[in-house]
Formats: C-alpha cells, structure tokens, sequence
C-alpha cells in the first residue's frame, strides 16, 4: 500500500504544509486536501477511517449476496477532518471473475469521486436532476425514516458504472467496474452511515481493493 498522501484529482505526489503555508499542493491542481494512503480492510481500518470522519461513511448493507467489504479511503488530514470518505466492497461479477463496487460522500470540490468516475471536472454538475432517475438507494440519517435517493447514471470510463446524487449536503457516488456491474443498481440498495451511533455490525472482511490505489 502507498504510504504518502497523493492528490484526490490526479492521483499525483503532493508537496506538504511548509513554514509559509499549511497547504498540501498538487503541481497541477494546486492547494488540494490529500488523499491519504487507504485503510484495510478490517475493524482497525474501520475505525482509522471513521476517526476523522466529516461526510458520511455509506456502507451497502445488508451486503449483495458474496459481496465482502475491501477498504475503506479518507481526502483530509487531521487539520482538516476527512472531507471525502470511500468504502470498498467487492463480490462475484455478472459472468466471471470479481466486480468492485467503491461508494464516495464528498464535499464539492474535493474531487475523488470525479477521479473514479473518470471525469475531467471536480464536480458533476448539471448531469444530476437533468431528467428521471436511472436508479435510486434507499437511506437513513439520525432521527429520520428511511427514504429514496435518486441517482443520475454518467457517461465516466468505458470499463465502469457511475452514479451520481447528493446526500445530507454532500456527494454520492457509486462507481463500480466492471461496467456490467451496474445491474446491481437495479435493485435498491439500502445504505447506512458508519458513523451513526449503533452502527457496530458484524462486516464481512476480504481481500484490499487494489482499486482504492488508482
């Protein structure tokens, strides 16, 4: 696994806060919150994820059947609170092999969900709310009943699905490889928020998600 934080838009090495500034540059992107390297996936990646944590941490669950949890992803630092937060869960693809699906809240502006969707922007813009929902999750926040989220599929790379709304104020994406994998989306997923109180569940744990280093 990478040990020093990258860019969220590029992937690339960051310069660190200096004596003049406390903020992480990108040579291309400029002042940038960094990625830092990702968590495994295990209760003690779990809990370093959630230390920080200021967006939702959403987790599909219950998981489709074969699936198991793979990583876990924060954009921020200890100054700053994890602004981006990712979870990994992969199982058995369509036809062969193994599919991933990574589920992203973000502020605007970060720009990680926009990296694994494939785009070149920080954030979707008009994509979303232009037309009918292609698919929606159902999620809970404190205090409040279950409800639908829609979700607006984008044209990202060729090898995945991405879909795309917003939550409590924040992003949500979903991208999932292989592309084929976005027949998941057709039934409803239902979506927690690892950070809320009573949320010590039992995850099923698997092998790291080589996706959450790309």
């Amino acid at each position: 696994m990478r040990v020093e934080p990258t860019c969220p838009r590029c992937d690339r090495p960051l310069h660190g806060p200096g004596a003049g500034s406390g903020e992480w540059t990108c040579p291309v992107h400029g002042a940038v919150l960094p990625r830092q390297p990702a968590r495994p996936p295990s209760p003690e990646g779990l809990a370093a994820a959630l230390h920080d944590a200021r967006v939702p941490l959403w987790m599909p669950w219950p998981l489709p059947p074969g699936w198991l949890v793979t990583g876990f992803l924060n954009v921020g630092d200890e100054r700053s609170g994890a602004r981006a937060c990712a979870v990994a869960v992969s199982g058995p693809a369509l036809l062969q092999g193994t599919a991933d699906m990574l589920l992203i809240a973000e502020e605007p502006g970060v720009g990680l969900g926009a990296w694994y969707a494939g785009l070149e922007e920080v954030d979707p813009g008009r994509r979303i709310g232009d037309g009918p929902p292609h698919a929606k999750v159902e999620i809970q926040a404190t205090g409040t009943r279950p409800h639908q989220l829609p979700l607006w599929a984008l044209t990202g790379g060729r090898d995945r699905a991405v879909y795309i709304g917003e939550a409590m104020g924040n992003w949500l994406w979903i991208v999932l490889w292989p592309a084929d994998a976005g027949v998941l989306m057709v039934d409803e997923l239902h979506l927690i928020d690892l950070r809320e109180p009573g949320m010590d569940l039992d995850l099923p744990y698997g092998v790291f998600c080589s996706r959450l280093e790309e």
